[in-house]
């Protein structure tokens, strides 16, 4: 289906993004650059987006898609929260943004959504961190992930600095490297960091640097 579409090329649009499992939460970064083929479109786009108290997400991927799902995911997860006088898990809260991905694909009158997330939060059930891909598949992380063009280099920072059982302190150095590398080596990754801790007290920035690219006279 997809090769048929002929996207098969924008399935990591440009972005970094990373998440972390932390025995104390979920690490989520990402970069600011926004691009259009070879046009920075946008220098100060935010990729980690809050959806309720205790999740968030990041985007890779087309703009559109990406702000659409987020206001969809926002408000069902808001419903189900009234209706049922609790948030909902972090598993379920996985599963209707796939079932979001998987329906808007499929249907050939509509323009298939093509952006990807992962999802961070805190439950019940602990720390959960999920890869959600533009075709609505679903992949637990017991330990990390990352998305985007640029994630092949910040895989190989995670595969070598990661270690079991981090805290999220220690973890937020490592989601900035792992950032850091993909903008020295990614076209599509760059002028900013912004780093989320997630965990049972909520989300909350700890890191966010804007990078001046200016070259001075």
């Amino acid at each position: 289906m997809i090769l048929e579409m002929g996207i098969e090329n924008k399935l990591h649009h440009g972005t970094t993004t990373v998440g972390i499992v932390c025995k104390d939460g979920v690490v989520l970064a990402a970069d600011r650059r926004t691009s259009a083929g070879y046009l920075v479109a946008d220098k100060k786009t935010k990729k980690v987006k809050q959806i309720s108290d205790h999740m968030a997400i990041t985007t890779a991927g087309l703009v559109s898609d990406a702000q659409l799902f987020t206001r969809i995911i926002r408000a069902q997860l808001k419903l189900l929260q009234i209706r049922k006088g609790k948030e909902p898990s972090v598993k379920e809260a996985a599963n209707l943004l796939a079932s979001l991905s998987y329906v808007n694909i499929r249907r050939p009158s509509m323009v298939p959504g093509i952006v990807g997330f992962l999802l961070g939060g805190a439950d019940k059930y602990g720390y959960h961190l999920y890869e959600l891909g533009i075709d609505g598949s679903i992949s637990k992380a017991d330990d990390y992930k990352s998305d985007g063009s640029g994630s092949i280099v910040a895989m190989g920072v995670l595969e070598t600095l990661y270690k079991k059982d981090l805290s999220t302190e220690e973890a937020v150095p490592v989601a900035v490297k792992c950032i850091n590398a993909a903008l020295q080596r990614d076209l599509a990754t760059g002028n900013g960091i912004d780093v989320f801790v997630v965990n049972k007290d909520g989300v909350k920035s700890v890191f966010a640097k804007e990078l001046d690219m200016t070259i001075k006279a």
